[in-house]
């Protein structure tokens, strides 16, 4: 038994075929009893990181349960802790929970912490670097971190990103700053894919 619904978006002429299995068994298939489109995956508007100390991602939907941000050679002009923060009506800057472990050339071991944000990778001015960190809805607002980045400029350099951080509120913003703000972002792009 095969079943044709045709009931396309305004403006789309698609179809949607369910077919049934080649057997005697009745199958059943329960949908949910809410509307809306689900598990589809939106891209950022990518931003370069060529300058200034604050790449700020905004309007992010209150339906958003995981978001990536995702670095492409990105680096700095200084050495301190790049810094990925959440927000929900504006940037949270304590209350994270987060560490960062860095082996360089195979063999050097360095950690990072901080209750600032998120730290991504620790920086020199002359390296970049590209990776992800993806954050994951736990609920009531508290968001769990976990992503990875390597040097793009010849150090071999990996990072492993963790941590945890409860808003006040409903996620809305993302921002990539440094530890203290100051540093000058010199070097690559930045973009975030939700869902």
């Amino acid at each position: 038994m095969a079943s044709l619904i045709n009931s396309a978006q305004s403006g789309g002429s698609g179809s949607m075929t369910i077919q049934g299995p080649a057997t005697n068994l009745t199958q059943t298939l329960t949908l949910p009893d809410v509307s809306g489109t689900f598990g589809v995956l939106s891209l950022g508007t990518s931003q370069v990181s060529t300058s200034g100390t604050n790449i700020d991602f905004t309007n992010i939907p209150s339906t958003v349960r995981r978001i990536t941000v995702m670095f492409n050679g990105v680096s700095t002009n200084g050495t301190n802790l790049p810094l990925i923060q959440l927000g929900a009506g504006s940037v949270t800057t304590t209350g994270y929970i987060s560490a960062s472990v860095n082996l360089q050339n195979g063999s050097a071991v360095s950690v990072g912490s901080s209750t600032a944000g998120f730290i991504v990778f620790q920086n020199a001015a002359s390296e970049a670097t590209a990776g992800s960190v993806t954050f994951t809805l736990f609920g009531s607002n508290t968001w769990i971190a976990s992503g990875t980045m390597i040097s793009t400029t010849g150090v071999i350099l990996f990072t492993n990103v963790t941590g945890s951080v409860a808003l006040s509120g409903t996620l809305d913003r993302v921002r990539i700053t440094t530890v203290g703000g100051t540093d000058t972002f010199d070097a690559g792009s930045i973009n975030i894919m939700y869902e």
